[in-house]
């Protein structure tokens, strides 16, 4: 009976989100076209959704309320896992993820893919690098750019407040185990 009942309370959970997600899509969309018709390129959120690539990313943004964040003045640059990365997680985290009572670990997951300034691809280094959730990620440019060993598989995606650098895995903060989600 737990089951059926956490079962439904994931399936009510994610289908908010999502509903979620597609109200703030159709106008997200909106004020993309406005702005591309102005010659601006959109917030880093509006350029997300206009990616095509990383609606699972703007669905977790909007759930763990960073979407004003990331569509605020900046700059930032967002390491953004596309949706194969994130369909790539254990089965069930991304949905444990999205529920209300999970909202701070998703958003320091979210942080930890974020570094305040805009740093191109061509201006990375080998380096460790503060990100908005307050620990280090390794860069490292030895086979390609790379963030904590996730691929960066297309970069320097340009918004008016930042840069969006496509990865191809969810990275994870110190000390966060996802897997523990599944055990509440």
């Amino acid at each position: 009976m737990k089951a059926l009942r956490r079962s439904a309370i994931v399936a009510v959970a994610l289908a908010a989100a999502l509903t979620l997600s597609a109200c703030g899509s159709d106008e997200v969309d909106t004020a993309a076209e406005s702005k591309t018709e102005q010659g601006t390129l959109g917030t880093i959120v509006d350029v997300a959704v206009g990616a095509g690539s990383f609606g699972t990313l703007v669905t977790a943004v909007i759930a763990a309320g960073l979407d004003e964040t990331l569509s605020g003045e900046g700059p930032f640059t967002v390491f953004a896992p596309t949706d194969e990365a994130f369909a790539a997680l254990p089965a069930g985290v991304l949905e444990a993820l999205l529920l209300p009572e999970n909202k701070a670990i998703l958003a320091q997951i979210l942080t930890y893919h974020v570094v305040s300034g805009k740093v191109m691809a061509a201006d990375v280094t080998d380096s460790d690098v503060a990100t908005v959730e307050g620990q280090t990620i390794k860069l490292s440019t030895m086979t390609g750019v790379t963030v904590n060993g996730a691929n960066v598989i297309q970069a320097d995606v340009e918004a008016d407040n930042g840069v969006i650098h496509a990865i191809d895995a969810v990275i994870l903060p110190p000390g966060v185990d996802v897997a523990a989600l599944l055990n509440k």
